[in-house]
């Protein structure tokens, strides 16, 4: 990069500075209000010494001085040399001088490559603050965690932080399409514009660079995984290249999907056998080509026989065939291979549920090194509430990667407040039992479980070309929450949740305590109003916009709600027992036993794995028709509270965000209340029982609710 891109650079980075506060994200390094902690922050921090000379030192530099200057409310002198006390002292390792190493040399082995410490330490009877690491990159981590502790209030004084990622691979899969639309994308267009690029690097690139770079996400993947070859013709690749060099600074590897057939499609063969000579040579020689051009490439993520997608299975081979083959074309350039296991066959009517597994488990051990399985969290297809994947635990010769969905497909799009990263956290935190009791979701993820050396964590991104990128100013906490889990599958949805609103909002306690208490809860009231007590894939079907447990007509018996529901006069759910489809075999015994019988089943997953009477009593005494009418009342009731909480903290937030959430949340609650109406409505006609006390009558027919069409649903 030159001098001059440089300097560009920079300048879009002061300029992001007074941008709306939509736009700002979680950076909006507002002047810090709290005089006692204004006061000492001031007080221990009067200059800034930075000791690196790359781009990315550089844009550590500007990104302090920006928000310090702007917390601090005065512009913190940059010091070309170590000079008085209470500087911030920001250098790799290879920068610092023996006398500042030695006073810190030791905390570089607690850290890997792109971990970061934060330390104060005394220099020549001075007082000073170091961020470092091993690269500059993880100083720009570190200098993103330091400017977060002034964010939310914490001091500064007597700092010893060693903080590592504990995945390798943390990465946003855009599921954008070359013509900027966004499937499963409600936050507008792509925001890749590939008509300008080159030569146009838009100030969203930088900006988005900065974002994903303060949670620690070092990876993106631009395109769709229902994949488009032409994005691997040397028209596009020039344009990949120039978001690559935006990227690279800021620690974020590109990657690209990899359509299957690409070799005919683009490459003039006759086949995209995995095991044909010509092709295993085409993809070589087009990863040499993509490696010229960007030689920190990350590698490809490929989606093969799914869903109408080509793969190795065209032609008669198995998907280690296929990964193995591209593995073989990147692994020369330190590429990987990220190789998705959600597949489901319409030759299998027995169960979806069970396929990815049966599917995958039998290749254990089978991939090459830089091959890693990218799994969704539940079996189904990112459900407001599913079990974990059985996979998860159950590959323990292969490295298997999690794929949460940040943007919002069945869980009421940008409309919707719903904070995801309560239902990361409990995926993460789910005991798979498959070494033993502590066998988590998170110890696979993180390769701790089985000694994985490749280990990654994917989120289906909600970013597009709104002002306020992801539609919905509280959906920017899913990004935020994605970032910080990635970094560390172990943290606290709890304290993420205090992060985020402290960053992008107020830290008055008045605000934090109640907006934060309903952030938490609201993932449960989507789960009550939409699929409540293990009810899954009952929303309307294509572009999945509210309820429809009525569909029954389309061509593949997975893709109809009835099929997932199998409501009828004697009850309701999907029997995955032993005396079932026997799905729950999937699971190591300690977890089947629990699941497979309804009086061990927790409730939250009953008509998951259980077909149950309507009359059947649940744990609070109620009979399943009751309990679940009540419960799709109690998310109404709760989306009305939110509505309470929000208005009544009117007066800590800024007006154009306070309305923007106000409308959000009103549109939230009328389709709560049609959830409820629509679904208790069809329900009824099986268990031909009333409505319990409590519950509201609906307003309309089940007619009215059956005849209701969404030609303006977006994302599909």
């Amino acid at each position: 990069m030159t001098s001059l891109k440089i300097v560009f650079c920079f300048l879009l980075i002061s300029f992001s500075a007074f941008a709306q506060k939509d736009y700002k994200l979680w950076l909006q390094y507002d002047q810090i209000s709290n005089s006692k902690m204004a006061q000492e922050y001031n007080a221990e921090i009067k200059g800034i010494v930075s000791l690196g000379s790359s781009e990315t030192s550089k844009i550590a530099l500007k990104e302090l001085e920006l928000g310090l200057d702007n917390m601090l409310g005065n512009k913190i002198e940059v010091k070309s040399k170590f000079e008085g006390s209470n500087n911030v002292i920001i250098g790799a390792k290879s920068t610092l001088n023996s006398e500042l190493l030695k006073t810190i040399e030791a905390d570089f082995n607690t850290i890997n490559e792109e971990g970061f410490i934060i330390k104060s330490i005394s220099l020549k009877n001075k007082k000073q603050i170091v961020i470092t690491g091993k690269n500059d990159v993880s100083v720009l981590y570190g200098v993103y965690h330091f400017l977060r502790l002034l964010q939310t209030n914490k001091s500064i004084k007597k700092l010893s932080i060693a903080n590592s990622p504990k995945t390798n691979i943390r990465i946003l899969n855009h599921w954008d399409n070359l013509d900027r639309t966004v499937e499963r994308g409600y936050a507008g267009f792509s925001f890749w514009n590939w008509q300008k690029l080159p030569d146009f690097i838009d100030q969203r690139y930088i900006d988005y660079a900065r974002a994903n770079a303060s949670i620690g996400i070092n990876g993106t993947v631009l395109t769709n995984v229902n994949a488009n070859a032409l994005i691997l013709t040397p028209q596009y690749l020039e344009k990949v290249e120039a978001l690559a060099n935006v990227f690279r600074p800021y620690g974020i590897k590109v990657y690209l999907t990899a359509r299957f057939s690409a070799p005919i499609e683009i490459g003039g063969l006759k086949t995209a056998d995995p095991q044909d000579i010509a092709v295993a040579n085409w993809w070589k020689d087009k990863a040499k080509e993509i490696y010229k051009r960007i030689p920190d490439f990350g590698g490809f993520l490929v989606k093969a026989n799914s869903e109408g997608q080509p793969g190795p299975q065209n032609y008669g081979r198995d998907h280690v065939d296929g990964a193995n083959m591209l593995a073989d074309a990147v692994a020369p350039f330190g590429g990987v291979i990220m190789w998705r296991a959600f597949v489901y066959s319409e030759h299998d009517a027995n169960d979806r549920a069970k396929q990815a597994y049966a599917e995958f488990q039998p290749y254990d051990g089978k991939f090459k090194d830089n091959v890693i399985v990218q799994v969704k969290n539940g079996a189904i297809d990112f459900q407001p509430r599913e079990p974990f994947h059985p996979l998860f635990g159950a590959m323990k010769k292969t490295p298997i990667m999690m794929e949460f969905q940040i943007t919002q497909e069945y869980l009421g799009f940008s409309t919707h407040l719903v904070y995801l990263p309560k239902l990361f956290q409990e995926v993460l935190e789910a005991d798979t039992y498959q070494a033993g009791k502590g066998s988590t979701v998170a110890k696979v993820v993180d390769g701790s479980l089985y000694k994985n050396k490749l280990t990654g964590i994917a989120g289906v991104a909600n970013i597009g070309n709104d002002l306020n990128w992801t539609g919905h100013p509280f959906a920017q906490a899913n990004w935020y929450g994605f970032g910080r889990l990635a970094w560390d599958p172990y943290l606290d949805a709890g304290i993420i949740a205090d992060e985020w609103l402290r960053s992008t909002f107020s830290n008055n306690e008045n605000f934090i305590k109640p907006v934060k208490k309903m952030m938490l809860q609201s993932r449960e009231t989507v789960v009550d109003y939409m699929t409540p007590l293990g009810l899954h894939h009952i929303m309307d079907t294509g572009h999945h916009y509210g309820p429809g447990p009525w569909v029954s007509n389309l061509s593949r018996p997975e893709w109809n709600p009835t099929y997932y529901h199998k409501a009828d006069k004697n009850g309701i759910g999907f029997d995955r027992s032993k005396t079932g489809t026997n799905a729950t075999a999937q699971y190591a015994p300690q977890v089947e036993k629990i699941f497979d019988t309804t009086e061990t089943c927790p409730e939250q997953d009953l008509l998951w794995f259980h077909h149950v009477s309507w009359d059947y009593k649940l744990k609070n005494g109620q009979t399943l028709w009751n309990g679940m009418a009540l419960k799709y009342q109690e998310g109404v009731n709760e989306v009305h509270e939110m509505q309470k909480t929000w208005n009544n903290a009117e007066k800590y937030v800024d007006e154009e965000r306070f309305k923007e959430v106000q409308m959000l949340l009103g549109i939230q609650y009328k389709e709560a209340k049609w959830w409820r109406d629509a679904c208790l409505l069809y329900f009824q006609q099986y268990s031909g029982k009333e409505l319990p006390a409590g519950v509201e009558k609906p307003t309309q027919t089940l007619e009215y609710f059956k005849s209701l069409k969404f030609p303006f649903a977006p994302g599909n």
